[in-house]
């Protein structure tokens, strides 16, 4: 649901005032939840924007990013994945979440470890999970599962009990790990 600037809080008035003034009244849409503003962007304008929310606005620190698979998501059509931004303003203790929506057969978007350096991490788990790839990262290879693991075990086509796989694993005693 789609809200007009009057119903969202003053202190995000402002940012959502300002943002459409730089990108444009139909660059994102925005809603708002118990309070809490949603920006939903396309890929294209993702890292402008967290830029200029960063920068310009002072959410500066990248408290979440995440994936979500909308895989047979009952309701309106959508992207099968979504990222998500949660930001944070340390001066005024407001936060945001910022939105994009990629899909198959080969999801990708821009790394945004050139704004955040703690987004390195957090993009590497993301891939290792959903295999959504990060164009431009510094190291994008797998952090939880092993490497010669070929699936994306939070896809929700991915079987719950696994595939079979793990006898191919060699298994490890807890000193090794």
């Amino acid at each position: 649901m789609n809200t007009s600037s009057s119903e969202i809080t003053t202190p995000y008035e402002l940012v959502l005032n300002s943002l459409k003034q730089q990108f444009g009244d139909d660059a994102f849409t925005s809603s708002s939840f118990r309070d809490n503003l949603r920006l939903f962007v396309p890929p294209t304008l993702l890292v402008d924007l967290l830029s200029s929310l960063k920068t310009r606005h002072a959410f500066s620190f990248l408290s979440e990013l995440g994936g979500t698979d909308y895989l047979r998501y009952p309701g309106p059509k959508r992207t099968r994945y979504e990222v998500h931004y949660v930001l944070r303003n340390p001066e005024s203790a407001d936060f945001l979440v910022v939105k994009v929506g990629v899909d198959d057969p080969e999801p990708t978007l821009s790394t945004v470890t050139n704004l955040w350096a703690g987004a390195n991490w957090m993009e590497r788990e993301v891939f290792d999970m959903f295999g959504i790839r990060f164009t431009g990262h510094p190291d994008l290879r797998r952090i939880l599962m092993p490497e010669e693991f070929v699936a994306f075990p939070l896809r929700k086509d991915y079987p719950l009990r696994g595939r079979g796989e793990r006898h191919n694993f060699p298994r490890l005693t807890r000193a090794e790990s």
